[in-house]
């Protein structure tokens, strides 16, 4: 049950732009653990299905239950939402800061956020930058929907295994946010439909629903490939991993920017704009600052 409930908050953060799910499991000293038993699922798999399926658990359900929440307040309130995530992005800075000085400092340690940053920006330019209002793709249709949703669940589940990256922010660099959270959303709705014995929408509903199963094939892909990577650069080269880190936030800082917040700014800035984002963006850094303790204190 404890697994569960850590689960559930590794999957709420999963759903909230700019918030990383690793950073909770860190937080919630599942982060080393999930990465061994990933890591030696081969050697002992019934051990580790028993570790693994209750927090699996807590984080389907911690995304069903924030899914829809999250998106209408997003849609609704843009300026002050976005705001808050980007404010909570920003407060990832100490914690990669603190990593980014394991090692001395080189001249040529530069390149690692400005590559980074040229990456992840490039791949937004890509994906235009959508935010999660736009969905790409509502139904599975085609092979190539197919295609692009295992590419998606690679991608963001992949950059995601490394402390402070947040899934949700890869998958609007890519354009899929809105897709994903979408096709998720709608699992309520089928369910809801057949237990009024709408099956005609139930079933409408169950094409959004189909786009879930070649994201999480991707994602596993993802989780095996590049879990033992991680690992080894984690335990070998933590400082230089962060330094590039550094890069991908700063361009997941602007992609917030400009996909989420300058599109909704009003004609003519007033200073109570300005307010608002600044007050939003506070409390944002503030309550990440404040979820990292534990890490700090460990």
């Amino acid at each position: 049950m404890i697994n569960i409930i850590k689960g559930f908050l590794i999957g709420i953060a999963l759903v909230i732009p700019g918030l990383s799910g690793s950073i909770f499991a860190v937080i919630v000293g599942l982060y080393e653990p999930l990465i061994k038993a990933i890591n030696n699922f081969r050697k002992a798999p019934k051990q580790q299905l028993k570790f693994l399926t209750p927090i699996g658990i807590g984080a389907v359900i911690g995304v069903i239950v924030s899914t829809k929440v999250v998106l209408w307040l997003s849609q609704r309130f843009p300026i002050p939402a976005y705001a808050f995530f980007l404010g909570l992005v920003l407060g990832i800075l100490p914690f990669i800061w603190k990593k980014m000085r394991l090692v001395i400092f080189r001249w040529w340690l530069l390149s690692l956020p400005l590559l980074g940053f040229i990456l992840i920006m490039g791949l937004t330019l890509l994906g235009s930058g959508h935010s999660e209002s736009y969905i790409q793709i509502p139904v599975l249709s085609s092979i190539q929907d197919f295609g692009q949703m295992i590419f998606a669940g690679g991608f963001a589940v992949a950059l995601m295994l490394i402390p402070g990256i947040s899934g949700s922010i890869m998958l609007m660099v890519i354009g899929q946010y809105g897709t994903i959270y979408h096709a998720v959303g709608k699992s309520t709705d089928v369910l809801k439909h057949t237990l009024n014995g709408d099956f005609l929408a139930a079933q409408q509903d169950l094409k959004s629903v189909a786009l879930i199963l070649p994201f999480m094939i991707g994602a596993l892909i993802g989780t095996v490939l590049v879990a033992k990577l991680m690992h080894y650069l984690l335990a070998h080269f933590e400082g230089q991993v962060y330094y590039g880190v550094l890069g991908v936030v700063i361009a997941a800082s602007a992609t917030l920017w400009q996909s989420g917040i300058q599109p909704a700014l009003p004609v003519k800035l007033t200073l109570s704009t300005y307010l608002w984002i600044g007050i939003m963006i506070i409390i944002g850094v503030l309550a990440t600052i404040f979820l990292d303790k534990p890490d700090n204190n460990s």
